[in-house]
């Protein structure tokens, strides 16, 4: 293709690209496709510099403001960064920095890249009174009673502020909130938020203020623009930023070296998942002043800061069909089969819709192309339907079916609920995923799915039970299984006679009873026995267990069928031990405790035996119902929660103290002892 015609067709993409992303906050290239071409038209352009437009994407940074703000001029330039995709072009800005410098060595600064929106503050005597977003990085949108509403900049700044300071940081929404404030929407009817970075953009844009202030948004502050103080370094700027009271973010790095420039990227890039908020790689910026201002930038890049991208956990690909797989409960789960593509470090093929409403809401159609997401080891998802990319005739909508795909029976949804459920208690599927389920449960290993499909179709198994009655020359005649294999699962099994009763009542698959439930249950009732015996009233008076829990678990237990393979499982020497009883007065009866961190003396797993074994429940969040936070090591956001809403916090010697003592400790409201409080 001609090299100007190709140069103006990847402008045109990359301006509607950046207008859907910065402005519409409806983007229609995944990240790694919008790097793609803009790193083409780079090269396009270098290799033929008459080529090159003032309205460029590459010689310009963001998008126009937009019109619904006034507009502020930015009293110093807000660039963008340069991408580096791998180690090698690292490298390559390494060698650029050390050909400009001579022989003088650079120190290096590493910070997480977020995924969120740009914005610069200006303070006047301490005061804030002005706060803008990037737009173009020469003139941006006055935000500045949007970014009131947010409580992690102050209105004043601490300690004794300079005459002028501006401060330049990056909005972004929590992983947890943005779960969270999805969950609402969804309750109330609306439509949910694509991802933390457009819902914090969008949030900070709203007409209405007091709109703004009801999104959980929250800012780290980065760098500092125009100063009546002047700065030796980068480091030093971010360690005044935080004297004034301005978040900064504590994974920054100081690097010696290029090596420990590495190190802290692949350190990044193992915890991002573990960190409570969005990042997409790394940010290196040199950090001696002096040299950043011999280093220079070009038009719409400074020389002495990359950003190092991780691998792309969003592409874009092809709905190629949409077929229904059945679960153990007989749910009928839509699961789109994908155009194969590489995506956070896997290559997927198969993402699943979860139900019809789901389905519905995306609007998922087969040919569709979409958005797939990948966060650390869950299940992908597809984010969003580029809908602009359907033909112009359309996609027929895919209808779930009115049979079960496996068996052929009728399928049923009850009013209210969002699952489709296959209504044969025999349906060979159904009998697959509690197999699967029981298997995970019990713990025995070497049970995976196509055993499973096997001794289902060879009509061998038929509940749980048989698997512990099945004989040895069965197990040899199933395909793919030799002696070996055998004897393996036969011991696999015959340790997990051995088990608790929480693991026993979890393996049994009664919908809605977790593992949480399952020791609850465990506890009030003691034995399999007892259970059986147990009446509604009995369950409702279980703690956490509310009227359709406990109405789940009695028509349970009361289906023949049911209540026979139980004791058919007792029966085959499974001997379920009775949980370690608590006392109402031990140390942390009755009290809801959060783990953050990581402790020397104990796993997670650990800490949390502890915690149970002594009348407490362990909570993945905080929040005013919480009662202790302990917080170990690299703690993150759940102990900025905690401080912030004044639950009791007590490091890991407080912990093994606690675990001494006859009684809680103290009252939350208390003061003393191993803990601090925020």
């Amino acid at each position: 293709m001609d090299p100007a015609r190709r140069a103006e067709e990847l402008r045109a993409q990359l301006r509607e690209a950046s207008h859907r992303y910065y402005v519409l906050d409806a983007p229609t290239l995944s990240d790694a496709e919008y790097d793609r071409l803009f790193r083409e038209l780079e090269e396009l352009e270098r290799a033929h510099p008459e080529l090159v437009t003032r309205d460029s994407p590459t010689q310009r940074v963001g998008a126009a403001p937009s019109e619904k703000f006034g507009k502020v001029t930015h009293s110093r330039q807000m660039m963008s960064l340069a991408n580096a995709m791998k180690d090698e072009e690292l490298g390559e800005f390494a060698e650029r920095i050390r050909r400009l410098l001579g022989e003088e060595k650079a120190r290096f600064v590493v910070e997480p890249k977020l995924d969120g929106l740009a914005v610069t503050l200006r303070y006047e005597n301490g005061k804030f009174v002005q706060g803008a977003t990037r737009g173009d990085g020469l003139v941006g949108e006055d935000v500045t009673q949007n970014l009131r509403t947010i409580k992690a900049i102050p209105l004043q700044l601490a300690g004794d502020p300079p005459r002028l300071f501006e401060a330049r940081g990056e909005v972004f929404i929590p992983k947890a909130d943005f779960v969270r404030m999805n969950e609402e929407r969804e309750r109330a009817g609306e439509p949910t938020f694509v991802n933390p970075r457009n819902s914090a953009a969008g949030s900070l844009r709203q007409l209405d203020p007091r709109e703004t202030a009801r999104r959980p948004l929250s800012i780290f502050f980065y760098e500092v623009g125009e100063s009546s103080e002047k700065f030796a370094s980068h480091w030093r700027k971010l360690a005044r930023l935080r004297e004034l009271g301005l978040r900064t973010n504590p994974e920054n790095k100081l690097c010696e070296s290029l090596e420990e420039v590495r190190a802290a990227y692949q350190a990044l890039l193992q915890k991002r998942h573990d960190i409570p908020y969005e990042i997409d790689g790394a940010v290196v910026k040199v950090d001696s002043e002096d040299q950043r201002r011999r280093l220079g930038a070009v038009s719409r890049t400074p020389r002495w800061a990359i950003a190092w991208k991780f691998p792309a956990e969003e592409e874009a690909t092809t709905v190629e069909n949409i077929f229904v797989s059945v679960g153990r409960t007989g749910a009928l789960t839509p699961v789109a089969a994908l155009k194969p593509v590489h995506v956070g470090g896997v290559t997927v093929s198969r993402a699943t819709l979860h139900n019809e409403d789901e389905l519905r809401r995306k609007d998922v159609r087969v040919g569709d192309r979409v958005f797939l997401r990948r966060a650390g080891d869950v299940i992908p998802e597809i984010v969003r339907v580029i809908v602009e990319s359907r033909p112009p005739e359309g996609l027929p909508e895919f209808q779930m079916p009115r049979t079960c795909p496996a068996c052929g029976a009728e399928v049923h949804r009850e009013p209210g609920e969002a699952i489709t459920r296959c209504t044969n208690l025999s349906c060979p599927a159904q009998l697959v995923g509690r197999l699967r389920h029981f298997a995970a449960a019990m713990d025995v290993v070497g049970l995976g799915e196509e055993t499973c499909i096997r001794l289902v179709q060879t009509g061998l198994v038929k509940t749980p039970a048989d698997l512990y009655t099945l004989p040895r020359d069965q197990w040899l005649s199933l395909e793919r299984m030799g002696e070996k294999s055998v004897d393996n699962l036969l011991a696999a099994l015959e340790r997990s006679k051995r088990t608790s009763l929480r693991r026993f009542i979890s393996a049994l698959g009664i919908r809605l009873v977790g593992e949480a439930t399952a020791l609850a249950l465990a506890r009030r009732f003691g034995s399999a026995e007892a259970l059986l015996d147990a009446s509604l009233d009995d369950l409702q008076s279980v703690r956490d267990v509310g009227p359709e829990v406990a109405g789940q678990i009695f028509e349970f237990l009361q289906k023949p069928e049911n209540r026979a393979a139980l004791r058919r499982l007792l029966e085959a020497g499974i001997a379920p031990e009775p949980e370690a009883q608590v006392s109402a007065a031990g140390p942390f009866a009755g009290k809801t405790v959060v783990l953050t961190g990581t402790m020397a003396g104990y796993t997670r797993e650990e800490a949390k035996a502890e915690i149970e074994r002594r009348g407490g429940r362990v909570a993945g969040t905080v929040s005013r119902k919480t009662d202790l936070v302990v917080a170990g090591a690299d703690a993150g956001s759940k102990l900025k929660k905690a401080e912030e809403l004044g639950v009791r916090v007590v490091d890991e010697s407080g912990f093994r103290e606690l675990l001494q003592v006859p009684g809680f400790a103290q009252e939350r409201a208390e003061a003393g002892g191993p803990e601090h409080r925020g």
